[in-house]
């Protein structure tokens, strides 16, 4: 099987790498690809949101299978061109990217589809909304969301009406996020313990692939601005087998049969970001894609056939696939970090010690945003580095193994959380 990977960050070199041990793969090429998917295969530079353009692409290169990683292509319709032109590819259709790329969609398709989520309003403008933060009829904090995509960060969580009306400026009159900021959603603040459950769907059915917990802030202890994402641990501790059937059942049942109800099939990755409350598991959000760095950290748990797997939900047809299993191991995954992220990003550093790093037991290095320069040095090239993911028996071993890896990296300005996988070893002692 010949397979193409769309995208050139951490979660698209997880792809790669996975899909490279898979006895049924022959090739996978990487588009636009970045320096760590070069050494396991081909890449080659395309761009990844003209749908006409990835689709000659794959027809040239005779792909049986396309695998898309980031959400923005899917918003422009790739999937769709793909599947009018009868090649096969995984990932849902414009209609179902919009539960990631609108979160006023998003919201609405939950009330409409009766999935479990926080009680919300929508605000056109922003005088409206400043008018419904006033009121504090959703309670104190506040969340304040950027309707479409904002690359991670477009969520304020505020604790009082001054910060509420900050980002509600910032977002919808200043634009600090473009057209993404025209409306936001204004919702409750649940609380509880954050899980992300990520599930594979061929439009009638889904299988489950992994469970995990992201760490969005900058700094640790959950401190500072929201990012993209520092690091990541899996499976979550706190999705017991319950928990499990409830999501399935409460939500991704709800979402296949609701946008079957609406004319469409979802084919490809579903990532529900949940908060387990004392009400039950609500949704925070939808991504139509892996999450990163979640991909990191949950890829390298699977095992059995997995290109087999995917080609069969690409085709509407999981009901034939081989099962996959889950490892016992651990794993946790540190992002590297650039100087000045999230606000800013320094670009052209040197990187040292990958090689050391890669070559330690239990370790797997993915590169985000890196490139080679005219030197055949690689340096950074974006705010998320570098995934550092280890691997054990325990959290506290693969926690040891991914920060003794970081260690021998270096970089001018890198920064990393120490405290990546604190919470799973917190969660196993409570269990």
């Amino acid at each position: 099987m010949r397979v193409l990977v769309i995208g050139s960050g951490g979660r698209e070199h997880a792809l790669v790498w996975r899909l490279r041990q898979d006895p049924d793969v022959s090739e996978v090429i990487a588009a636009p690809g970045n320096p760590g998917m070069a050494a396991l295969g081909s890449v080659t530079p395309v761009d990844i949101l003209d749908p006409a353009a990835v689709l000659a692409l794959a027809e040239r290169e005779r792909i049986d299978l396309t695998v898309v990683g980031p959400e923005a292509p899917l918003e422009k319709g790739l999937a769709d061109v793909f599947r009018a032109g009868g090649r096969r590819i995984l990932g849902p259709s414009r209609v179902g990217a919009a539960l990631e790329c609108s979160k006023v969609h998003a919201k609405h398709f939950m009330a409409r589809h009766q999935i479990p989520t926080a009680r919300f309003v929508v605000c056109e403008d922003a005088r409206e909304a400043l008018a419904v933060s006033a009121r504090g009829e959703l309670g104190w904090p506040l969340v304040v969301k950027a309707d479409g995509l904002a690359a991670g960060k477009g969520v304020v969580i505020a604790a009082a009406r001054d910060e509420a009306e900050a980002a509600i400026r910032s977002m919808m009159i200043d634009r600090q996020f473009g057209a993404s900021g025209a409306r936001v959603v204004l919702e409750e603040c649940l609380t509880g313990h954050e899980a992300s459950f990520f599930v594979l769907c061929d439009g009638e059915r889904a299988r489950v692939l992994g469970t995990a917990q992201d760490h969005k802030r900058i700094f640790d202890d959950d401190r500072g601005p929201n990012t993209g994402g520092m690091g990541a641990f899996a499976p979550s501790p706190l999705m017991t087998p319950a928990i499990h059937d409830r999501v399935m059942t409460s939500v991704v049942e709800r979402v296949l049969d609701g946008i079957r109800a609406e004319g469409d099939r979802y084919i490809g990755f579903l990532y529900v970001g949940l908060m387990l409350t004392a009400r039950g598991p609500m949704v925070i959000e939808f991504n139509v894609r892996f999450g990163d760095p979640e991909a990191e950290v949950v890829l390298p748990g699977i095992d059995g056939p997995l290109a087999s797997v995917f080609f069969a939900a690409a085709g509407g047809e999981l009901t034939r696939a081989l099962p996959l299993a889950a490892h016992s191991d651990r794993f946790v995954g540190v992002v590297l970090a650039s100087r000045g992220y999230p606000a800013t990003s320094s670009s052209g550093d040197v990187i040292d010690g990958l090689d050391r790093a890669a070559a330690m037991p239990g370790v797997v290095v993915f590169h985000a945003g890196t490139r080679a320069d005219a030197g055949g040095r690689i340096v950074t090239a974006g705010g998320r580095v570098l995934t550092v993911v280890g691997r054990g028996p325990t959290f506290e071993r693969a926690m040891t193994a991914a920060y003794a890896a970081a260690g021998e990296i270096r970089f001018d300005g890198m920064q990393y959380r120490r405290d990546i996988g604190r919470k799973a070893l917190a969660a196993s002692e409570v269990g």
